[in-house]
């Protein structure tokens, strides 16, 4: 940290000093970590506990800086609906972007309903689709 003390007035340099002051008096009476970790660790074996079963879950459960609200909520795994009779490891289960290999052959004037799972999906789009209704369909 650089501070450039001939560009501060008489005011600005006494406040400087006096935040430095209370900075080295909360440094002064602060114990070290290491003690502090010591006397957690001896208090959580006197309850039967160690510290990592305590606080295991402690990140899961804290809020962040910004806020709960920005955090993503994860989606579950879905069976692919649409498959590469071409290659078959290239598979899209529907949501998200369109694939690149399936992208390259709806441009080239094939549908995605073409490359549908027989069995498994009945396609999305379209006026028949509702909210909440299911559109993956295992075989039975």
């Amino acid at each position: 940290m650089h501070i450039d003390i001939k560009a501060l007035n008489e005011w600005q340099l006494k406040a400087l000093i006096a935040a430095a002051e209370r900075r080295l008096q909360l440094l002064a009476q602060r114990r070290s970590a290491a003690v502090v970790r010591r006397e957690l660790v001896a208090a959580a074996a006197e309850c039967g506990y160690s510290i990592e079963e305590l606080f295991a879950g402690a990140s899961a459960v804290s809020v962040p800086a910004g806020g709960a609200s920005r955090r993503r909520r994860k989606t579950g795994k879905v069976a692919p609906k649409y498959r590469d009779p071409e290659n078959r490891r290239n598979t899209w289960t529907g949501r998200g972007r369109m694939p690149r290999w399936l992208a390259d052959k709806t441009r080239h004037g094939r549908s995605a309903t073409d490359f549908l799972i027989p069995g498994l999906a009945r396609p999305t789009t379209g006026k028949d689709v509702v909210i909440g209704r299911r559109s993956v369909f295992k075989q039975k």
